[in-house]
């Protein structure tokens, strides 16, 4: 592949407050909480703006089967609208939810200038249609919708449909792979390169993004991706300030040397942070891992005193 083309480094941080694609309510206040965290001041990034999402409707829409679907499926729009301009400005999107449906507002930004890649790092598939899927949350379908595997309705955004290809995708660190075929969930593409958590464990964490990041560069694929952090992907006994728990996952220093292996590509286009839910995490110690991983991850350092217990 020819050398990386000399991306900005400079974060901008988008705040993506929308808990659209849940029933359950929190997690609107990641976004708050991480910068409490000295998490912006740890990547000396910009302060962007805020996309606030409309109201729910609270109601499968009768079209899609998605909870919400035409409130989610506006608010990508917008979202998308606002990391446009932050990566006009020649700046790295670090957008801050939400739930894991703001996936589609970075996904459409990048599909509007171009193909793009896709790093993601999730305790779950989230490859669920919504017949599979309960609750007909789009936070469990945030993985299909962007790869066309979801209803028209909320991911063939603006005729763009797929936002990103599947051979363009790396899935790492999910566990539920047993829970989504037991609900009768569709199968991940064969075409998109999955790593469950234990792949990750089996080649160890380095050795699994190197993997991960060869295929997201190789000849012929686009020149850049974007990066969808989970807060799930982390072990349980470190990230409890979930909605859906399960046991197991990556620590702290597994998900800062994923991502750091991903920003010394050079091609990461944006990253995105999803599902912590502060309200669940009355001490903060939850998300101060969670800070700190990210901060050594993508390059920056958390001041002394808010690293808690990452």
């Amino acid at each position: 592949m020819p050398d990386p083309p000399a991306f900005a480094s400079r974060f901008a941080v988008v705040r993506a407050p929308s808990g659209l694609g849940l029933r359950a309510s929190g997690v609107q206040r990641l976004g708050d909480a991480l910068l409490e965290h000295r998490l912006g001041e740890a990547l000396r990034a910009r302060i962007a703006t805020t996309v606030a999402p409309p109201l729910a409707s609270g109601i499968r829409d009768p079209a899609s089967g998605v909870l919400n679907g035409p409130e989610v499926a506006a608010y990508a729009v917008s979202l998308a609208d606002a990391v446009g301009a932050v990566l006009d400005a020649g700046e790295v999107p670090l957008v801050l939810g939400g739930d894991c449906s703001v996936l589609l507002g970075g996904a459409l930004a990048l599909r509007r200038r171009g193909a793009a890649g896709l790093l993601f790092l999730d305790g779950h598939a989230d490859f669920y249609q919504p017949p599979a899927e309960p609750s007909g949350e789009a936070a469990s379908m945030d993985l299909a919708l962007v790869t066309g595997h979801g209803p028209p309705a909320v991911g063939d955004l603006e005729g763009r449909s797929p936002l990103v290809r599947p051979e363009h995708t790396v899935i790492i660190g999910f566990r539920d792979a047993e829970e989504q075929a037991r609900d009768g969930s569709q199968p991940l593409p064969d075409t998109l390169l999955a790593l469950d958590l234990g792949a990750v464990r089996e080649a160890g964490a380095r050795t699994a993004a190197e993997h991960a990041l060869a295929h997201l560069t190789r000849r012929g694929a686009p020149d850049r991706f974007w990066v969808h952090v989970d807060a799930d992907v982390l072990d349980d006994s470190i990230m409890p300030a979930v909605d859906y728990r399960q046991p197991g996952g990556l620590s702290a220093e597994e998900l800062a040397t994923i991502l750091a292996a991903a920003m010394a590509t050079r091609h990461v286009a944006g990253v995105e942070v999803t599902i912590y839910n502060p309200t669940l995490d009355p001490a903060g110690a939850a998300g101060a891992a969670l800070a700190g991983a990210l901060a050594r991850g993508l390059g920056g350092v958390l001041p002394r005193s808010s690293t808690g217990a990452a």
